[in-house]
């Protein structure tokens, strides 16, 4: 009866018994159930806590805020993709990102310590309830570095608009206007688009600066008041 059912719990096994007839009680056949190690652990869904409403506020410097979002889209073969965008909201400079089929947790910390080699260590990261934002993996990494994460609460993605902004316009700008064959190719042009993006693209909210521009321009204010 178990090789046929081996998914049944107890109570299952234990009624399935008394309708072929066994005659046992149900503590007897607990034992019996115990002792052959047939109990099943069971699978509990991760409960997400409470988190609370944290509003967008005024960055003041670089590296005071970065957030983090993911996107998907998929290869002509049709195979999906994902790819992670790694923002400094101060200036809305993209610092790196990362293109695979599948991003966990160890991926994410791996593109986090690409970009604080190159720009340094940010106070804290705004993310989603994501399973690769929420994992003990990164709470335990972010911990040791001293960097907060900052949870949106579930279903309110304009907590997160900074970043979201510019996966639409990466999505309407790049994603929509090529088809790609293979991952490496969204890789080389994803980091040709962005480049143009720090570099060249105006924003209306840095004054018509690009991101590097605006960045320039608040180091060279600081050095001078300095």
């Amino acid at each position: 009866m178990i090789d046929k059912h081996p998914k049944d719990g107890f109570w299952l096994i234990s009624n399935r018994l008394k309708r072929e007839g066994f005659e046992a009680n149900h503590k007897r056949i607990y034992r019996v159930y115990k002792a052959l190690g047939l109990n099943i652990q069971r699978r509990v869904k991760k409960r997400i806590p409470d988190r609370a409403k944290e509003p967008l506020q005024d960055i003041e410097k670089p590296n005071e805020q970065w957030s983090m979002d993911f996107m998907s889209d998929s290869l002509y073969n049709g195979r999906r993709y994902r790819i992670l965008n790694v923002m400094d909201e101060f200036n809305r400079e993209l610092i790196e990102f990362e293109v695979e089929t599948s991003l966990p947790s160890t991926k994410v910390i791996q593109t986090l310590k690409r970009a604080i080699d190159m720009r340094g260590k940010p106070e804290s990261i705004r993310v989603d309830n994501g399973p690769e934002f929420i994992s003990r993996k990164l709470e335990i990494w972010c911990y040791i570095k001293g960097i907060k994460l900052k949870f949106i609460q579930p279903g309110c993605p304009t907590q997160n608009s900074r970043v979201e902004r510019f996966n639409g316009s990466m999505r309407r700008e790049f994603l929509n206007a090529y088809i790609f064959d293979t991952l490496e190719e969204v890789k080389l042009m994803a980091r040709e688009w962005i480049d143009d993006y720090n570099h060249h693209r105006p924003h209306g909210v840095l004054g018509k600066l690009s991101p590097i521009e605006y960045l320039n321009e608040y180091n060279s204010k600081r050095n001078y008041s300095v």
